[in-house]
């Protein structure tokens, strides 16, 4: 490569390379942009949204995903933007069979104890409150949890013949209707 063309590589940041997803290049540069006018690193979704980007996503999802990013790249964000990768007490915890067990009979046991039945309506998400939360995260309004019931017992009814025994009793008490 010519020194000319070095360059003019060089111009355009340690920020570009080519052999990098564009879109990657583009919300660092924009995140770079953000800070350097004097703007406070984003760090979670919709802090800051510019261009159509969510930095704040981006952000994040760099963190989060910091094993999968290359060497340089982690370079780049911890030298020039102090993005660092998020501790192990930051992470999400994952969410067990049973817990996403117990969290969707919570919501059932919420909505019989209010209509009296379990006759669901196929789009019905039902609202927990962050008290009724079991654990790890999940689509959250206001610290609560939703959980799309209505979805749930209608996939429960098609796995009914799977389903362990104490679901199924659990459910009976609600007066499910199979």
């Amino acid at each position: 490569m010519t020194e000319a063309r070095q360059d003019e590589l060089d111009a355009i940041g340690p920020g570009w390379c080519p052999a990098w997803e564009t879109g990657w290049q583009r919300c660092y540069r924009l995140v770079q942009n953000h800070v350097q006018a004097g703007g406070t690193l984003p760090e979670a979704a919709g802090d800051s949204v510019v261009q159509g980007e969510d930095l704040g996503r981006w952000v994040t999802a760099q963190r989060f995903g910091w094993e999968q990013l290359l060497p340089v790249q982690r370079w780049l964000l911890e030298n020039t933007l102090k993005i660092t990768s998020a501790e192990e007490d930051e992470r999400p915890v994952k969410r067990t069979q049973d817990t996403m067990w117990a969290l969707n009979l919570a919501a059932a046991r919420q909505f019989h104890a209010r209509e009296g039945h379990l006759r669901v309506p196929r789009k019905h998400a039902e609202h927990l409150a962050s008290g009724d939360v079991l654990s790890g995260r999940h689509d959250s309004t206001d610290g609560g949890v939703v959980v799309k019931l209505g979805t749930w017992l209608d996939n429960v009814r098609k796995r009914a013949a799977k389903l362990p025994e104490q679901h199924r009793t659990d459910l009976d008490q609600l007066g499910m209707r199979w």
